[in-house]
């Protein structure tokens, strides 16, 4: 995000006013120099007010309430152009309008787009927020009267308004900034102990900067054994005092994109009140190239004293920075496409698979001359005599897509599939019929269908028992694969019918790459079927790599599925993945057994899946779920790590914390922790103050919660 221009009304000294960052050509200016009086100094604190956002300003309370003019309230617009898709932006226009009103208590509210706008005609408005994430409308800001942090810098994103520290020092005299050696020893820590590339090239090119243009002895800072502490005591008073604002940038920068190559390359802005304060005026200059070289892609503005103007060179006055191109306004979507006279409509409604049912359909009305059109989640418009939609699941997502489609279709609707009814069937000629793989393109090369249905057991969490009944064969291999070689197979338990074996062996014979989409049961396992199993080329549902997958619901006959998973003789570079259903009839006790039993078993690792209540059962209510003291547990459950798939027990940690806060008032520091290792760190404040999401967010507006 960069700043072409501010407008404000109302502020308290200068009233209303337009800021421009643009040189008379248009270009874009790196370097925008105020003079040193409080005309501007106010000027500097509208643009922080502005790139704020409300959340954020109603931090500062009675700080942000003092640029406010006599008439109330102030009124704050910037036109910005974005950076795509760092900033959120759209491919046209980049240039986009935002606003802020600033009320005398120091609340803040975004202005609306029917809110009166000295913006220029034509621009696209929209709200100004930094969110707790870090990369939007990055901007960090700096006043002359800071302080260094008195106590060793948590980075870890426990307050949810930590953004406010960016900019505070703008604002308050002695506001904190990062600690200079905890940061060196974080982001030593993140290169030297854990080999992250992108800290890496941060701390190298701090090193560099600092040694080059601040003549610090920075030789130590990229090598093994680095003392913080020390170099930063090495240091002369005056380097010290100019590079601690650098360094919390710099920090900044890197908690915006730790995972980006070069994290101090990211755009945004640099607000600096007399840096000439902090930095004696024969190395004014050099410390300016510092920012540059430091911080190629920051817009900078600042205020600096008279005799500093001049030891700013003509050099850095005169760079620009490279706009984001406007690329050519897209062409407009095409209108879909009405459906043809006669033709039927098939609607997936919230599939992840191509839609068996609908591909039965499908060749039926083929079959019949009839023309088919598939539209997923929503029909086209158009008036049609036969519309069949087919939703998977019962949530409230897919019910409101159905009653969207019964609104536009009306009784030309026909809706079926397990989440509108268990005992719903397709005609048995059209049950029989095979499948239309070509209804989907996306299926390729592969086949997708039942060779079996059904399943002997009566698990109670299941509809397999009520929708299908026990075991029976369905389709043979010619009628389900039609000259493919690659097979989604959606048996409900293929191991459970009584031709298991044959059909395995029918597979192996065929050479048949298949994705056993709905598991296969270990506890149906023999050596024999476990010998045909590692002869057949079982893969993911993509086929992009070898995979068996297994299920494991509960935590009973762990001895005997461990003999039974031996007899594959599975090594630890293979994938057996196993999905565990959790929130239905487990304890705590029983989910941490599963998952150490599973990080036990040589090339293991999970898949966990919520379990989600039919449509007339109610969802279980598992009041002793955590047993007399969980904690243990927890500590336990947190250490054991698989070698893949750990976001997919992320879900898990999470579903855990919100109950554990809803059971004990409190967060599980360990739950946490887990968390936030990893995925979206910003998010930890908000995290924390909601407990985990049970309680309403802090209020942001006006002074400290």
């Amino acid at each position: 995000m960069y700043l072409l221009d501010l407008f404000y009304d109302g502020a308290a000294r200068t009233d209303s006013g337009r800021l421009s960052f643009q040189d008379p050509g248009g270009a874009l200016r790196k370097w925008t120099v105020l003079p040193d009086d409080q005309d501007a100094r106010e000027q500097l604190r509208l643009v922080a007010l502005a790139c704020a956002g409300r959340a954020f300003v109603g931090r500062l309370g009675p700080a942000a309430a003092r640029c406010c003019g006599a008439a109330g309230e102030l009124r704050l617009e910037v036109l910005a152009v974005l950076h795509n898709p760092r900033d959120g932006a759209t491919p046209f226009p980049p240039r986009v309008g935002a606003g802020v009103a600033v009320g005398p208590s120091g609340a803040a509210r975004s202005l609306r787009r029917r809110d009166p706008s000295r913006l220029p005609p034509g621009v696209r408005r929209r709200s100004v927020a930094v969110s707790t994430g870090n990369k939007p409308w990055f901007f960090v800001g700096y006043g002359p009267h800071f302080a260094l942090r008195n106590a060793v810098d948590r980075f870890d994103f426990s307050d949810p308004f930590f953004r406010v520290s960016r900019f505070r020092s703008l604002f308050c005299r002695g506001a904190r900034v990062t600690d200079p050696v905890a940061f060196l020893s974080f982001l030593h820590h993140k290169a030297w102990g854990l080999g992250r590339h992108p800290a890496e090239q941060a701390l190298d090119r701090l090193a560099r900067c600092a040694g080059a243009f601040l003549g610090a002895d920075t030789v130590g800072w990229t090598r093994g054994g680095f003392d913080p502490a020390g170099a930063w005591e090495a240091l002369v008073p005056w380097q010290q005092r100019a590079l601690a604002p650098v360094l919390d940038a710099a920090r900044h920068a890197f908690d915006a994109s730790p995972f980006l190559p070069q994290p101090f390359d990211i755009p945004g802005l640099l607000i600096l009140d007399r840096p000439d304060r902090f930095v004696p005026s024969a190395a004014l200059d050099r410390w300016v190239t510092l920012v540059d070289a430091l911080f190629p892609g920051l817009q900078v503005v600042a205020t600096l004293g008279g005799g500093a103007r001049a030891g700013v060179s003509a050099e850095a006055r005169e760079r620009t920075l490279p706009l984001p191109p406007e690329e050519a306004k897209p062409a407009p979507r095409p209108r879909q496409p009405r459906i043809p006279p006669g033709a039927v409509l098939l609607v997936d409604v919230d599939g992840t698979l191509p839609n068996l049912a609908l591909m039965k359909l499908g060749r039926h009305f083929k079959q019949q001359g009839r023309p088919v059109v598939l539209a997923r989640k929503d029909g086209p418009p158009g008036r049609t005599e036969a519309v069949f939609a087919s939703a998977v699941f019962s949530g409230a997502t897919s019910q409101r897509r159905l009653a969207a489609l019964r609104d536009r279709y009306g009784e030309a609707l026909v809706a079926g599939g397990s989440g509108v009814s268990v005992s719903g069937r397709l005609p048995t000629e059209v049950e029989a019929l095979p499948a239309d793989l070509d209804l989907y393109p996306e299926l390729g090369d592969r086949a997708l269908g039942f060779l079996t249905r059904g399943c002997p057991f009566r698990c109670s969490f299941c509809l397999v028992p009520e929708k299908e009944g026990p075991p029976r064969r369905v389709s043979d291999f010619d009628g389900l694969l039609q000259g493919r070689t690659r097979l989604i197979l959606l048996d409900d338990n293929l191991l459970a019918h009584p031709q298991a074996d044959e059909l395995l062996e029918e597979m192996v014979r065929r050479d048949l790459e298949v994705n056993f989409n709905q598991t296969l049961d270990l506890r149906l396992v023999t050596p024999e079927r476990a010998a045909l199993l590692r002869r057949l080329r079982c893969r993911n549902v993509r086929f992009t790599r070898p995979v068996v997958h297994f299920s494991l619901n509960h935590a009973r006959g762990l001895g005997d599925l461990r003999e039974r998973y031996e007899l594959f003789g599975f090594r630890p570079r293979d994938n057996v993945e196993f999905v565990c259903m959790y929130g239905y009839d487990t304890t705590l006790e029983e989910d941490v057994a599963r998952f150490r039993f599973l990080r036990s078993l040589p090339g293991a690792y999970v898949f966990v899946q919520e379990h989600r209540p039919l449509p007339d059962q109610l969802a279980p209510q598992l009041p002793d779920f955590f047993g007399a003291d969980p904690d243990p547990l927890l500590r336990e459950l947190v250490s054991i790590c698989f070698r893949q798939n750990m976001k997919s027990m992320e879900k898990y940690y999470r579903w855990l914390s919100r109950r554990y806060a809803e059971t004990y008032g409190r967060l599980n520091h360990d739950l946490v922790e887990a968390i936030f290792r990893y995925n979206r760190r910003w998010r930890k404040g908000v995290y924390l103050a909601t407990l985990a999401g049970t309680t309403p967010r802090a209020p942001v507006r006006g002074g400290r919660p």
